[in-house]
């Protein structure tokens, strides 16, 4: 899976010009935390609901409430977005943009095909993906499975599997140690009993059912 199959198109920008109070609005009513900051049609920066907050006023503050008003009403998100927001291509890998977004701490990424603002693609996404990947909004039954990290092992489960006639709807590998993995399958079964009666028969362990 691919960033381009997950992001946002088109995402909504504003211009640096626009007024703090305006740009914190436009997210609220949009329900969405960020916003690419654009200048004659070209990315110059990224503004976040975060951010906005920060420059606000605090409720202790000795200001005036029209005093806080003027002030905020100086100011323009030019002033505050982040003028070197990272961005990625729409054939970078989902599992690497969530890396990329882990090791620098950002809740988005902009995506960009040459010059051209392409895309958005936020945690949200991210997490829409990883739900994608474990088949979460598909019927069926989710097994925990134990075996050596051996050459042929995934081979043997499948075939197990497909002698049943039974279909894979998703299959995650997770490494315990250097010897011991956990797969994660969801199958399309709501009666898995005679499924895991022969994976273990077969010496293929089942940790849970869910």
């Amino acid at each position: 899976m691919f960033v381009k199959d997950c992001m946002t198109t088109s995402p909504i920008t504003i211009p640096k010009t626009t007024p703090i109070l305006d740009a914190l609005e436009k997210m609220k009513r949009l329900k969405i935390r960020q916003l690419p900051v654009t200048e004659k049609g070209r990315l110059i920066g990224l503004v976040t609901e975060r951010e906005l907050l920060t420059v606000t006023p605090s409720p202790a503050t000795t200001l005036s409430i029209f005093e806080m008003n003027y002030l905020l009403s100086k100011m323009v998100v030019g002033e505050v977005m982040v003028k070197d927001p990272i961005t990625v291509s729409p054939d970078t890998t989902m599992e690497e943009a969530a890396l990329i977004m882990r090791e620098n701490k950002v809740n988005c990424l902009l995506v960009m095909q040459g010059d051209e603002l392409v895309g958005i693609l936020t945690q949200t996404d991210i997490f829409d993906a990883f739900i994608e990947f474990f088949g979460l909004k598909k019927a069926g039954t989710r097994l925990v499975l134990q075996t050596q990290d051996r050459v042929g092992a995934l081979a043997e489960l499948t075939d197990i599997i497909r002698a049943m006639n039974i279909n894979i709807r998703a299959f995650v590998v997770h490494r315990k140690d250097n010897d011991v993995v956990h797969i994660i399958v969801r199958v399309n079964t709501i009666d898995p009993e005679p499924l895991v009666k022969e994976l273990e028969a077969r010496g293929i362990p089942v940790l849970s059912v869910d």
